[in-house]
């Protein structure tokens, strides 16, 4: 890979390719390790164990959420992205934001342990487990972790220097699932997981500020990037605090509606899902919002509109054809990887696959904010919370769980009517383009079917 200093005639589209060969290569090697660890322990711990986690992890999300105001998209999009001032600014507030949230994680398990003492669930509620206060208390040390690290790694993916991006989170996953391992082999309790995201948050910390180059960070108050970050960072706010309610209500009702077994089960079906999207979002961060962002800075917009269309298809294709696989191979998928105990994980993922519909319009959020229109990623979130909020209580009281589940898949479709008013307001939208991509969806179950077939003759 390139040093920093790379020379002006290098290409953006050259840049951009290595950097999207370098994340392709994370994205792959990442979530085999993420999935290989979780086939691991889903042999070592009960289901509950990662039902207990799924909440864990939710509150953590969801107070990062509420208050993420876009310090690595600000990083990516402003002209002073590279400006020590702005750097070190940036960097004392998400400190100080790291500490807010830890206090809040603490008041949040205090009320958890509160609502168990009063017998406020069920006690086949989540909600009820007795593990839940203290490990939702040692996870949010996470957040004063994060909050420590260093905008050099912000910095090496606005330009495009993806290599040591890439074997920092390899290390920091590798450590966290060692320490997961040990743990759990000797213990076989749910402190394997939680040692596993506090040393993977550690080491990613320790590496930004020793192994990338660039001027250490110092604790710093400049009143001029201050006042940049809250402009470009009120949208965002309400973006992610909207956001929040949207990609983790599903956790937030089941949580008191199903059991931490049949949550934990719940959360095998997301992992999977998850693996997939938060892959492609990662390329999409690293690869496509700093190409973006680039063209935006120059005000070359012809080239911005061609870098759209090619990110677009690549991303429409590989959507559409997961939508269409996963649909038919998830049940298949489960048994293969896991036990009994996670049988109903395969007819969930199933019908979690479909929302690879409205996936694939995630690159047009990352035009959004290159442009700096963040105030509609913002509306976009509140359509979704909405829509979820709205449909989840709903299907549960028509159907269940499995009705609520179909609502979790499909809450995203009237966010559709943002996407095409706002892409044919900045000239990007292409009904043709739209429409000659949908055949890719039946592609993905034809060979779903072919799959099935093989392994049915396999097994015969």
């Amino acid at each position: 890979m390139p040093p920093a200093d790379l020379s002006p005639s290098l290409s953006l589209r050259r840049r951009a390719i290595f950097a999207g060969v370098w994340n392709l290569g994370a994205l792959v090697t990442s979530q085999a390790i993420r999935l290989g660890g979780n086939l691991i322990m889903a042999r070592l711990l009960m289901p509950e164990m990662f039902g207990i986690m799924v909440i864990a992890t939710t509150v953590s999300v969801v107070l990062h959420l509420l208050s993420d105001v876009g310090f690595r998209q600000n990083i990516i999009q402003s002209p002073r992205g590279d400006d020590p001032a702005f750097l070190n600014t940036v960097w004392t507030v998400q400190i100080i934001r790291g500490f807010i949230l830890f206090a809040f994680t603490l008041l949040i398990a205090g009320l958890s342990w509160f609502t168990q003492l009063i017998h406020m669930w069920s006690e086949h509620s989540t909600y009820a487990a007795p593990q839940l206060p203290l490990v939702l208390a040692v996870t949010g040390i996470s957040a004063i972790i994060y909050g420590f690290q260093s905008t050099k790694v912000d910095v090496a993916v606005r330009d495009f220097q993806q290599k040591k991006v890439v074997l920092a989170e390899f290390a920091s996953q590798l450590a966290g699932l060692l320490v997961m391992l040990v743990i759990g082999y000797f213990t076989r309790s749910i402190w394997a997981l939680v040692g596993s995201g506090l040393v993977a948050a550690l080491v990613m910390t320790l590496l930004g500020h020793f192994w990338f180059p660039g001027a250490p960070n110092r604790l710093h108050w400049d009143r001029s990037a201050l006042q940049e970050v809250v402009v470009f960072g009120r949208w965002m706010l309400l973006s992610s605090a909207v956001g929040v309610l949207a990609m983790n209500g599903d956790r937030i009702w089941f949580g008191g509606t199903m059991s931490a077994n049949e949550l934990g089960v719940f959360s095998i079906a997301v992992l999977i899902l998850g693996a997939l999207q938060l892959g492609m979002a990662r390329l999409l961060g690293a690869v496509a919002l700093p190409a973006f962002s680039e063209a935006a800075r120059t005000n070359d917009i012809p080239r911005l509109h061609v870098l759209y269309d090619r990110f677009k298809l690549m991303f429409d294709l590989v959507s559409l054809f997961l939508c269409g696989f996963f649909w038919v191979i998830s049940p298949l998928l489960i048994s293969l990887l896991y036990d009994e105990r996670y049988a109903d994980a395969g007819h969930m993922l199933a019908i979690l696959s479909l929302s690879f519909f409205t996936w694939r319009f995630a690159v047009a959020h990352q035009v959004w904010l290159a442009l700096g229109l963040t105030k509609y990623q913002a509306m976009d979130n509140i359509i979704r919370a909405v829509s979820l909020w709205v449909l989840l209580p709903l299907l549960l009281a028509m159907g269940g769980v499995e009705y609520a589940i179909w609502g979790v898949a499909l809450h995203a479709l009237p966010t559709l009517i943002l996407v095409v008013y706002v892409n044919r307001k900045v000239g990007l939208f292409n009904l043709k383009r739209e429409l000659i991509v949908l055949p890719m969806a039946l592609a993905g179950l034809v060979c779903g079917e072919m799959v099935l077939g093989l392994a049915d003759w396999f097994l015969h």
